[in-house]
């Protein structure tokens, strides 16, 4: 299985412990995320050391649009050339915390857009209660979309128009995340993906502790169990689609 989306750096104990415990549960891919210029140096630490389990996604995320981060593009342009960096990103809009003003976080997302753009590689976004606004800023890009954490019903009817990928995460698996379910039951095969978002959002069954990536597997058997799938068919499909969205 993949998780795609963890946040190795952030987590309690050391990624070398994670991914061997991932790889005990029959994990054998992570796409670790940076999130501002030292957690991607941090992120590329972690995947070099990883024996092939670990990539990369770099970006500086919408909570430090406002920082000195903001303005260090050409850095993160240099780490983008590494060759364990698959994606741009995390990137987007979050008008839920705004910890950094609408505008400072249109003018990061957009310049990161454009780097993606530019490098040919994807781009992994974070939208949150932004859900026009994220359509409207992704309208002309043209490489492919992941969608981290989907959490925005909104924003489907445009993700499928577009072909982008959908990733959920632990929540998706929540007794009263109803509205999500429907969603995933909705999303084509060939764009779904499954994530942990470890440390954050721990699926149902260990609710409550720290997540890791070896948990994904509670988040795939419930995208299997809300469409009908098979579980080693879609863990199948998931890994496919993992490789083509991030070109592995």
């Amino acid at each position: 299985m993949t998780d795609a989306h963890a946040h190795l750096d952030a987590c309690e104990e050391p990624a070398a412990a994670l991914v061997e415990r991932a790889q005990a549960a029959g994990v054998d891919r992570i796409v670790t995320i940076g999130t501002g210029i030292e957690s991607c140096r941090a992120a590329l630490r972690i995947a070099e050391a990883s024996d092939g389990v670990v990539v990369a996604a770099l970006g500086i995320d919408p909570h430090r649009a406002g920082s000195p981060d903001a303005h260090r593009l050409d850095e993160l342009r240099e780490l983008l050339a590494h060759p364990l960096a698959v994606a741009v990103g995390e990137t987007g809009l979050d008008n839920h915390h705004r910890f950094a003003s609408p505008a400072e976080q249109r003018r990061l997302f957009a310049a990161q857009l454009d780097l993606a753009d530019e490098l040919g590689k994807p781009v992994v976004v974070h939208s949150r209660d932004a859900a026009s606004d994220t359509a409207t800023a992704l309208a002309g890009f043209r490489q492919a979309v992941v969608l981290h954490c989907f959490s925005s019903p909104p924003l489907l009817g445009d993700a499928l128009d577009r072909g982008y990928y959908v990733s959920f995460a632990g929540n998706v698996t929540y007794p009263k995340a109803e509205e999500l379910r429907e969603a995933a039951a909705a999303v084509p095969a060939e764009r779904l993906l499954a994530e942990t978002d470890s440390p954050y959002l721990a699926p149902q069954p260990v609710r409550g502790r720290r997540n890791e990536p070896a948990n994904v597997v509670h988040i795939v058997a419930e995208l299997a169990r809300v469409r009908g799938d098979g579980l080693d068919v879609l863990a199948a499909r998931l890994d496919a689609n993992a490789a083509a969205a991030f070109a592995l």
